[in-house]
């Protein structure tokens, strides 16, 4: 579909089209996945949620005494929401759909425990 939007583009638009056929690894990167993946690899909510909680947490503090400082509540903030995805028992993508990525491989992710 790719190619059929950038040939429309083409003819009005030559630049477009060329961006658009450079940049077509990257742009149709998500279909590598499932398709039941495709609405939530789209989707940029969970990292909004982050950058939100972030932003909470900083406000509390205001002013950092240095930028290390910073650093070490953003990584606190990764750390704690990473505990949370391991001991969340719904996942975000499903353990049956992940399996579906590495068929060859005889991993089996929805009898893992981490």
């Amino acid at each position: 579909h790719l190619d059929t939007v950038a040939d429309m583009l083409g003819k009005q638009f030559p630049k477009v089209k060329a961006m658009l056929l450079e940049a077509k690894e990257d742009l149709t990167a998500f279909a590598d996945f499932p398709h039941q993946h495709w609405k939530k690899i789209q989707s940029t909510n969970p990292l909004e949620r982050l950058n939100r909680e972030i932003k909470r947490r900083s406000d509390v503090v205001q002013v950092f005494p240095n930028t290390a400082a910073v650093s070490r509540l953003a990584t606190a903030v990764l750390v704690e929401l990473h505990d949370e995805w391991i001991v969340f028992p719904r996942r975000y993508l499903s353990t049956e759909s992940m399996d579906g990525l590495y068929p060859d491989t005889g991993t089996n992710l929805s009898n893992t425990t981490e």
